[in-house]
Formats: structure tokens, sequence, C-alpha cells
């Protein structure tokens, strides 16, 4: 497992962004697992600003999103599509029938949710996947307390991951569920980027790289694996002490 700590939140999106798009550059069929929420705006901010001086960036690439809501259509402002498609999908040449998203509005969730995982595993698994790190040590949505080897599934959500995903329902409850790839889907990913920003991560931080690998701490199951960068900023690291020079 690789660190690195940075100076700022710009710091670690124009680090992680570069490490999209040097993935593009060395195989442009790439397959990406790709995240939502604040820690990755920015580096989808840098990555549009830098396609936008390339020709054919992501034309050949393919998408696979950690995760949706269920219960709301892709259309609603709240959906982790309308989200991809305001940060990244609308700004560069990405092909549409390469972008998969879960499909929270399907009738069938348990169809829907082995048609996912059937997709992935049909472009040949994930290559590079970047995962934000939350506040209770969950990757994708996959809670404290998920099975490493747990697959795509529909998963309830706790009250503290609908509360910090409450500005973007204004106009209804946040969901209660959601479906998410599982963590045995994330560490079949060839390469992983794990990333946590502000001081409000530090704890979590603190945790992720000092306590030994437990279910009760999903995040931590990434210490199996044989490729994985964290890109921290100061903030975040705040509390690693000696553990710093990582």
């Amino acid at each position: 497992m690789k660190w690195r700590v940075v100076n700022d939140y710009q710091a670690l999106s124009a680090f992680a962004g570069d490490i999209l798009l040097r993935a593009l550059r060395a195989r442009p069929d790439v397959v990406l697992g790709l995240p939502t929420g604040r820690t990755p705006e920015g580096m989808y901010e840098h990555i549009v600003a830098e396609c936008g001086r390339e020709y054919r960036c992501f034309s050949s690439a393919q998408t696979f999103n950690l995760d949706e809501y269920v219960g709301i259509p892709p259309s609603h402002p709240g959906s982790y599509y309308s989200y991809m498609r305001h940060h990244l999908f609308d700004h560069v040449d990405i092909r549409d029938d390469n972008v998969h998203i879960p499909d929270g509005a399907a009738q069938n969730l348990e169809a829907e949710c082995a048609r996912y995982e059937l997709e992935i595993a049909q472009a040949g698994g994930l290559d590079l996947t970047f995962l934000g790190l939350g506040r209770n040590g969950h990757i994708g949505f996959n809670e404290p307390g998920t099975p490493f080897d747990s697959r795509t599934r529909v998963v309830g959500l706790t009250e503290s991951t609908r509360r910090a995903n409450a500005p973007e329902f204004q106009d209804c409850p946040v969901p209660t569920r959601a479906i998410t790839i599982g963590i045995g889907t994330i560490l079949d990913s060839k390469r992983i980027v794990l990333f946590a920003s502000g001081t409000e991560k530090a704890g979590i931080v603190w945790r992720f790289a000092s306590e030994d690998p437990s279910e009760s701490l999903p995040a931590t199951a990434l210490r199996s694996h044989p490729d994985v960068t964290v890109i921290v900023d100061r903030n975040a690291a705040a509390e690693l002490g000696e553990l710093w020079d990582m």
C-alpha cells in the first residue's frame, strides 16, 4: 500500500486526476470504477480541464460507477447518474454505451445487481477503481459489517450516510437503500486509489492506517490488495503522527 500526503484538496484532486489521465493515455480502452460524493468533484474538474486540451480522451474507455440510490429515476438531481453527467460525462468524449451505472429504479433489483456484476465481468473486470473513504470507513455503500467477499447488491443506508447526502435531496427524503458493488468486486480491480480530504476525515484515516483488517471498518479490506494508492491531504493526515512517513 502506497501513501501520498499532499498539501491540500486542490493538490489531492490533481494527483488523483493525473493517475486517471495516465491510465487513459497508457490504455485508451481502460475500464474504470468511479465514485461520487464531494471528494471526487475536484478530481473530475481537473480531468475535464485536461481533457479539453486533448483529442479522443475518453472515447474508448468504459466506466462503472460504484453505486446508485434505489427508488429514484436517473433524472432526479440527487441521483448519481445526474451527478456523473454534471461533473464528468457531459464534458468529455465518452460514448453513452460505455457508461455503466446501476439502475436504482429497476423493477427487479436482484436481477439488476446480477446484471451489473455480469457487465463488469464481461468488460474484463475493473482496471482502475477510485474510492472515497466514508467517515465510518465505508467504501462505495459498503457499510460497517459488510463481508469482504460481498458482490453487487442492494444495501440499507445508515443514518450517518443519509445525513451526509441530505443536501442533494431538498425536495424529498434521502433514499434508504442503494445498489452498490461489493467489496469483493472492488478487490478484483487490478489497481485501486483511495482518497480522503479534510479534518473531518482525520479520525477515520488514522483508524484505517492503524487498525487490523476487520469488517467493522470496510476500507481495511484493501490491505489484502497488491496495488493500492492512498492519497490524503494534510488535514486528513493530521492524526497520523508517527505513521506520517509511510
